[in-house]
């Protein structure tokens, strides 16, 4: 399994909570001049909306990914979505 280094350092939302290590959810994120699903694994459970980043690649359009607090706003959303808008954004 070919590690997509090129999804890691990217910014995403979660699209599919994920369970911490009790399962994995989705993740999209900005890569190659646009977006793309991932599925994500993290340490925590993560709700949809979160801000990531890809802190891995598992290989497999899988990554690894940590709650992201974006300290300049440019974090993408998910359009039509309940998420709720945390400072800076």
């Amino acid at each position: 399994m070919a590690r997509d280094e090129s999804a890691i350092g990217a910014i995403g939302v979660i699209t599919l909570a994920t369970r911490g290590q009790a399962g994995c959810g989705e993740v999209r994120i900005r890569i190659r001049g646009g977006s793309e699903t991932f599925i994500a694994w993290s340490d925590a459970p993560l709700p949809i909306g979160t801000t990531v980043l890809v802190t891995d690649s598992r290989g497999r359009r899988t990554v690894d990914v940590m709650e992201w607090t974006d300290p300049l706003g440019e974090a993408p959303t998910i359009p039509r979505s309940t998420e709720v808008p945390r400072s800076g954004e």
